[in-house]
């Protein structure tokens, strides 16, 4: 008789053990939930712990509560120059209400993600469509941000999140447009290239002549030294002669007339056809000249 009283406690332990575990959920700290009856939404207001809910009649749906990012794959948008560019940007956002975030979006993330996406997109049109595109390349790019940012989180509240941050990865042209870009660029350089080699052409064309001149007038000072040396030598030497002829005129006029006869028979083959009485070969004749 024990033994029935004992299995139906047993069995009754059991079902309120898994009455009470049905009973009971837990909220993490990353987390924020809903209290659903019947698919209605009864309480969305949980703090990280455990709370109690009637089972079976009454589910929790769990969402991720972190900040989430939402990498946009990049679009065309024109600007007011009614030219294309290529934005890739990307978005941090997370759950600021999570009621609200499961009536807009039944807590799924593509759902959420393609919302998000629109929003943005009308966004980035709107404020690329009022600025060329030197200002969005390079002059305004924050402000845009900053801006973008701003009128994102306000028209995203209906979805129950909050936009943290928008930010632009990169801008591009359309490769059609890009190609157009470079080939600019392309001649802009070259065009700065030809006036830098030219510049230098120029410059080493005035080096060259400056140096040009300097050697014209090293050349005539060395050539003009030269020539005053050789000068004063001459005239020290023809000193010198005059002062040996005035000493022994004989012996000199003799001494001149044998460097002529060395340097006209240095080879041995000379041949002159000259009067027997020329005085070229006075020393011939005799020691005194005669």
């Amino acid at each position: 008789m024990n033994s029935p009283k004992l299995m139906f406690a047993a069995v009754v332990a059991i079902v309120l053990l898994i009455l009470a575990s049905m009973s009971l959920f837990v909220v993490k700290e990353n987390e924020t939930a809903l209290l659903l009856r019947l698919g209605k939404i009864v309480d969305s207001d949980f703090k990280p712990g455990l709370h109690v809910k009637m089972p079976v009649i009454q589910t929790v749906q769990r969402f991720d509560k972190r900040l989430q990012t939402l990498d946009a794959k990049p679009e065309h948008f024109l600007t007011s120059e009614k030219k294309f560019v290529v934005v890739d940007s990307y978005i941090k956002w997370r759950i600021d209400d999570t009621a609200q975030y499961y009536r807009s979006t039944r807590g799924d993330m593509m759902t959420t993600s393609r919302l998000l996406g629109e929003r943005i997109n009308a966004a980035l049109r709107d404020e690329f469509g009022k600025r060329t595109i030197s200002e969005v390349v390079s002059g305004e790019r924050t402000q845009i941000m900053d801006e973008l940012t701003r009128r994102a989180d306000e028209s995203s509240s209906d979805l129950g999140v909050e936009i943290v941050d928008v930010r632009i990865k990169r801008i591009d042209f359309p490769p059609e447009i890009s190609n157009r870009v470079y080939e600019r660029m392309r001649t802009e350089r070259e065009r700065v290239a030809r006036e830098l080699r030219a510049q230098g052409a120029e410059a080493a064309e005035r080096i060259r002549a400056e140096a040009d001149r300097q050697k014209t007038e090293i050349l005539a000072k060395a050539y003009r030294e030269s020539e005053e040396i050789r000068g004063k030598g001459d005239a020290e030497a023809a000193g010198i002669y005059a002062r040996a002829f005035a000493t022994d005129a004989g012996f000199y006029s003799f001494w001149r007339s044998l460097k002529a006869y060395r340097k006209v028979f240095a080879t041995g083959s000379n041949m002159m056809v000259l009067d027997p009485d020329s005085s070229f070969f006075r020393y011939f004749k005799g020691s005194a000249g005669q």
